[in-house]
């Protein structure tokens, strides 16, 4: 008889800010979740096979057809790419990977300045 083995929920982290990304992890981790670190828009494109660099330390996943992710949590201010504008490029680049528009998408951002963020 075999027996199903559910695979722990995955959350991709997407910040600029060290502290902030390790902050997320450890306390996403205390509740047992699987988390990916990443410090760019572009990166976390890559890890979704969205995106391919060569010269970049992540691996993409090209043998994989859908990465397991279950959430992205973004920070919105990042240098290079809005967490708004890495939202609208997973969201509108996702035609063939249709799983990724199921994906929920969390912005944050820890800047209290309202006219940073304006959309």
């Amino acid at each position: 008889m075999a027996v199903a083995i559910e695979a722990p929920f995955h959350v991709l982290a997407v910040d600029d800010s060290l502290p902030d990304r390790k902050l997320i992890e450890r306390l996403l981790k205390t509740s047992s979740f699987q988390v990916t670190t990443v410090d760019s828009g572009s990166k976390a494109l890559e890890f979704l096979g969205l995106h391919d660099h060569e010269d970049s330390p992540i691996s993409t996943q090209s043998d994989q057809q859908e990465v397991a992710v279950n959430l992205i949590i973004t920070d919105y201010c990042m240098p290079g790419m809005t967490g708004y504008d890495l939202l609208k490029k997973i969201k509108d680049d996702s035609e063939e990977s249709s799983y990724l528009r199921d994906i929920p998408v969390v912005i944050m951002s820890s800047d209290n300045i309202p006219s940073r963020i304006n959309r």
